[in-house]
């Protein structure tokens, strides 16, 4: 890993994932929920929570230009959808994102569980990495 700025760098895939869960928090829905890809279509349809590109600035601690490099990524991945709204933007999760993050938040969580640790430090870990360190 890389030092930037003497600051470990974080690559896409860390970001991406810190989003995907901020977008599943949002929800307010459990990730790991029986039969989620069953009823996954009907919680999205039933449920849009307001996040901005400022939320995603924010949890990811990165400037303007990361942060449209990560939803751009996330974007061409078909993960989330832009919705763009007068002079802001709208971003949901997509069933997809959502399917993608459920299978994967274990991988995420194994391979940067140190970088994880250390961009939640002052506000304590989330919900999805604790729940993970239960299984």
């Amino acid at each position: 890993m890389s030092l930037v700025s003497g600051r470990r760098y974080k690559d896409y895939k860390i970001y991406s994932c810190f989003v995907l869960n901020l977008l599943v928090k949002a929800l307010d829905i459990n990730l790991y929920q029986n039969d989620l890809e069953r009823q996954v279509d009907d919680i999205l349809a039933g449920n849009r929570p307001r996040v901005t590109k400022e939320d995603v600035r924010h949890e990811i601690h990165s400037n303007h230009k990361m942060t449209n490099k990560i939803l751009d990524y996330l974007e061409n991945e078909g993960y989330i959808a832009l919705e763009q709204v007068e002079r802001s933007y709208n971003i949901t999760i997509t069933k997809e994102g959502v399917l993608h993050i459920r299978e994967f938040n274990r991988f995420y969580g194994s391979i940067y569980e140190r970088q994880i640790r250390d961009h939640y430090k002052y506000r304590g870990l989330p919900q999805w990495f604790l729940e993970l360190e239960k299984k």
